[in-house]
């Protein structure tokens, strides 16, 4: 077992992370670092005889370096690249025909969400929600027409931790269905989902894969040949596209990675144990605890938790406020995985498209406060919860 019981980091991570997709053979300058090829057209010797690339949206030499490290760093075999986490997760349900239907978790992503409910229920496609934590909802919530699964683990903004082993082992077991987990808290450091059966592995590169704060990219990344073969036709006939040079901020922030998970592995945990104490803390939502309900699944299939998770407090809506206002380190704003910390109110913020009484059955209420715990001091950080603590309560 590795740190704190969880599995162990394998080894090399870092130096395919550096080196994968980045030979400077590949470029006729030799530069060591990835070239950004702006260009939207490609010359080609002879019509409609390309020499790799002859239009910017089909395929462009960043990008291609990009998703090439993206998949060695999964150990897969392929990886695409998308505009947006949610232009990853559109491109994906679009693999779908009308009349299918989706399982998805209950307590996902507010924007995949809203996706699912607003837009993709609109083209046909039928799409329920259950636990993923309870095996025997899952079972439950299979139809003849299902066609693909959608997890998130650990889940946002309440960290549940589903047992991806187990799920793919059931699903398999109904025919042909698509296991698809958003990874996206975790990254492939942490964790490798197609180790456990997977099909598909999302992200929203946006967060921690990025971790800058300072693009808005999406992937998904897979070994199976005709999804991927599937998924790269409508990458291109939909346009969902990024940039070459949000590819190249990508590139260079992969560099790092490892480096950055350790760290934010190491505060947030620390900081979760000192919640865990706190007299105004009523739980705390963190795999790494052994108070968290799936502890023993976490540590089977992660390598430790990201620096994001939740708690809740003992007043209402009105401490929630205080405490988010009165903040000085933290930053009280959306999205997480940078390396600076933010502090959110998902019942008002991230998760304000879900219906009410969604909210309300999953227990996404105003006394739920999400962190994205950064890499500053980790000193800092406690000394600034514990004011703004004090503040929300005097």
């Amino acid at each position: 077992m590795g740190d704190k019981g969880f599995l162990i980091q394998k080894p090399g991570f870092a130096t395919t992370a550096i080196h994968a997709g980045q030979d400077p053979s590949k470029w006729k300058s030799a530069a060591v670092v990835t070239p950004i090829v702006m260009s939207t057209t490609f010359k080609q010797p002879a019509p409609a005889e390309h020499t790799g690339f002859e239009y910017g949206r089909s395929g462009n030499p960043t990008r291609n370096a990009l998703e090439e490290c993206l998949a060695a760093m999964e150990g897969a075999k392929h990886a695409l690249t998308f505009a947006s986490g949610l232009g990853a997760t559109t491109t994906i349900a679009s693999l779908l025909s009308q009349g299918d239907h989706i399982i998805s978790s209950d307590d996902v992503y507010g924007g995949t969400n809203r996706l699912f409910r607003q837009v993709i229920s609109r083209l046909g496609i039928e799409v329920s929600y259950t636990d993923f934590t309870d095996i025997n909802q899952v079972k439950t919530a299979f139809k003849k027409n299902t066609k693909l699964l959608w997890l998130e683990t650990p889940t946002n903004p309440l960290i549940k931790v589903v047992d991806i082993a187990a799920l793919s082992r059931l699903v398999k077991s109904q025919g042909d269905v698509i296991v698809v987990v958003d990874n996206t808290f975790l990254t492939s450091y942490l964790q490798r989902p197609l180790d456990f059966g997977a099909d598909i592995v999302v992200y929203s590169l946006t967060k921690y894969m990025n971790g800058h704060s300072d693009v808005i990219m999406g992937a998904a990344v897979l070994n199976d040949d005709d999804l991927h073969k599937r998924l790269r036709f409508l990458q291109n006939a939909m346009g969902v596209v990024p940039s070459p040079m949000d590819c190249y901020l990508v590139n260079r922030s992969l560099k790092t990675l490892a480096l950055r998970m350790e760290q934010h592995k190491k505060s947030a945990l620390t900081i979760a144990q000192w919640l865990e104490k706190h007299p105004r803390i009523t739980e705390v939502f963190h795999p790494g605890l052994p108070t968290h309900p799936q502890h023993e699944i976490a540590k089977k299939q992660m390598t430790g938790h990201s620096g994001t998770f939740s708690f809740r407090h003992s007043g209402g809506l009105e401490e929630s406020r205080k405490f988010l206002s009165s903040l000085q380190v933290f930053i009280l704003a959306e999205s997480l995985g940078g390396y600076e910390s933010l502090a959110e109110l998902p019942s008002l913020m991230t998760h304000a498209s879900l219906p009410a009484e969604a909210r309300e059955l999953l227990g996404v209420n105003d006394t739920l406060i999400r962190l994205s715990v950064g890499l500053e001091d980790v000193d800092d950080l406690i000394d600034d919860i514990e004011q703004a603590l004090k503040q929300a309560f005097e």
